[in-house]
């Protein structure tokens, strides 16, 4: 019995898409949606990447020299390196606003 269910089970796991339509003759299918078009392929280094690890990149931590200078000799640097900088900003906004983000996201992502 086990079996037959088991058999009964991969058959209708397999059937095919047009046995499927069959079963709708006369009813309209909608068509088919577009593909999605391929996403960017994500930024190397980006404003959840641990700040530890643009700091270990030459270009990485001249983009956050230059915008966020205090960051590499901050008191507490060696328990927030492995935070990035979206996390950071929860904390101290008033030093990581939105368009400093922003401007720091635009120049990490620009990084090959």
């Amino acid at each position: 019995m086990k079996l037959l269910l088991a058999a009964a089970c991969a058959v209708a796991a397999i059937a095919s898409p047009a046995a499927a339509q069959d079963a709708h003759a006369g009813h309209a299918m909608p068509p088919a949606a577009p593909a999605p078009a391929p996403a960017q392929p994500a930024a190397r280094l980006n404003l959840d990447t641990p700040v530890e690890t643009v700091m270990a990149d030459p270009v990485g931590k001249a983009v956050l020299d230059a915008n966020v200078p205090e960051l590499a000799t901050h008191e507490h640097y060696e328990a927030i390196k492995g935070m990035g900088l979206r996390q950071l900003a929860a904390y101290a906004p008033q030093k990581l606003p939105p368009e400093l983000l922003a401007k720091v996201e635009t120049a990490l992502a620009a990084i090959k």
